[in-house]
């Protein structure tokens, strides 16, 4: 298997430092930590059409479930947006994500949040590997609540993220029909606004799994998740063990040549 070394040496280096991130936030503060460990199962389809050369649209569809994995329900997402491919492997998106925040444990107050995001997103193809990688600004909505009640009005703030994920074939050296495939992925989240006062790091994920090609169009892929990230106290943190299942589904429209 061939891999370019200088990107897998440069994912490498990303992965470590964020190691560094982690421990650097919470060491400045004054007061000891809080670690909550938790379990959850994340469902997900994720659809990417294209309409023509250079329009298309990207639909996303998410539930979660935590503590012990699937005894309570945690997030909704419905997250779509509109595509315009620069290239091929390089495309920009502007969207909308609604996200249904269930009752957090010993509540029975659900919470809507408003998301609009943008996103470029590119993607390489190297002997042996693809290397996948986008950046996403987002403008986050999320309804306050006062004295244990709902009120008509919205915490406002914003979040930059990058990801960067490996798919490696592991029977051939491309991703064709019937390939099965091992996946390696870190993704970055920082916080900003005037109400991001300690948590301006927001969490890290780290993803590795496996996936099945099972068409040129359609994929599956599952593996385990681990999810660090700081609340916005600066002294609480959450450490999330997930397992993730995911459909993928791509779609050209454009007529053949």
């Amino acid at each position: 298997m061939i891999i370019n070394i200088r990107t897998f040496v440069f994912f490498l280096f990303a992965i470590a430092a964020t190691g560094f991130i982690v421990p650097t936030c919470a060491y400045g503060q004054a007061t000891e930590k809080e670690i909550h460990r938790r379990e959850q199962l994340w469902l997900g389809y994720f659809n990417q059409t294209r309409l023509g050369n250079k329009w298309g649209f990207w639909a996303e569809a998410q539930y979660r479930m935590t503590d012990n994995f699937v005894n309570r329900s945690l997030l909704l997402f419905v997250r779509p947006a509109l595509t315009y491919y620069i290239k091929d492997n390089l495309r920009v998106n502007f969207g909308y994500a609604f996200v249904q925040h269930y009752p957090a444990r010993g509540s029975d107050i659900t919470r809507a949040e408003h998301r609009p995001w943008q996103q470029i997103w590119w993607n390489q193809k190297h002997p042996g590997l693809v290397h996948l990688q986008w950046l996403r600004l987002e403008q986050r909505f999320l309804q306050k609540v006062s004295d244990g009640v709902k009120v008509d009005d919205y915490n406002y703030t914003f979040r930059i993220r990058y990801n960067m994920t490996f798919f490696i074939p592991l029977t051939g050296n491309e991703l064709t029909s019937g390939t099965t495939f091992g996946i390696l992925g870190n993704e970055v989240f920082l916080n900003f606004g005037e109400n991001i006062v300690y948590n301006t790091f927001d969490q890290n994920r780290f993803f590795a799994g496996v996936g099945y090609q099972f068409s040129p169009q359609i994929n599956v892929q599952a593996g385990y998740t681990n999810i660090y990230q700081q609340e916005s106290s600066g002294i609480n943190y959450f450490s999330t063990h997930g397992i993730r299942l995911s459909l993928f589904h791509n779609v050209d429209l454009r007529k053949k040549e």
